[in-house]
C-alpha cells in the first residue's frame, strides 16, 4: 500500500495543479469580459470618440485591479447615432504561481449600443 501512495502522490499533486490553473484561466477570462463590459459602457456614454477612449481605458484598469495592465482597443467604424461602441480588452495572465514560467493572454470583447437620438463627435 506504501509503495502506491508513494507512486501516485506526484500524479495527484499535478493532477491538482492542473485544476488550480484550470480554475485560474477561467476565472481571470471572466475579469477580462467583464472589463471589455465595463469599458464599452463607459465608452458609450461619452460624446465624442478621444472621451470614450480614455473613460474606457480606465473603466478596464479599474475593473482588472493590479492584475494586469490592459489593452484596450476601441473601434471607431460603428461610432456614430444609433451606432455602437466596440471595446477590446487584452491581458497577460501569468501562471507562475503554479511553478511553471507560463503566461497566457486572455481577449474579452463587448459592444454597447449607442442611443439613436444622442448626438455622437
Amino acid at each position: 500500500m506504501a509503495v502506491e501512495t508513494v507512486l501516485l502522490a506526484p500524479v495527484f499533486v499535478i493532477f491538482l495543479l492542473f485544476l488550480v490553473g484550470a480554475g485560474r484561466v477561467v476565472e481571470a477570462q471572466g475579469e477580462v469580459n467583464g472589463a471589455a463590459r465595463d469599458a464599452a459602457r463607459a465608452a458609450s456614454v461619452q460624446r465624442t470618440f478621444a472621451d470614450a477612449r480614455i473613460a474606457a481605458r480606465k473603466a478596464a484598469e479599474t475593473a482588472l485591479g493590479a492584475d494586469c495592465e490592459p489593452r484596450v482597443e476601441l473601434d471607431d467604424a460603428r461610432w456614430e447615432e444609433g451606432g455602437a461602441a466596440a471595446a477590446t480588452v487584452t491581458c497577460e495572465l501569468d501562471l507562475a504561481f503554479l511553478g511553471f514560467g507560463a503566461t497566457r493572454e486572455m481577449t474579452g470583447t463587448s459592444v454597447v449600443p449607442l442611443e439613436r437620438l444622442r448626438r455622437v463627435e
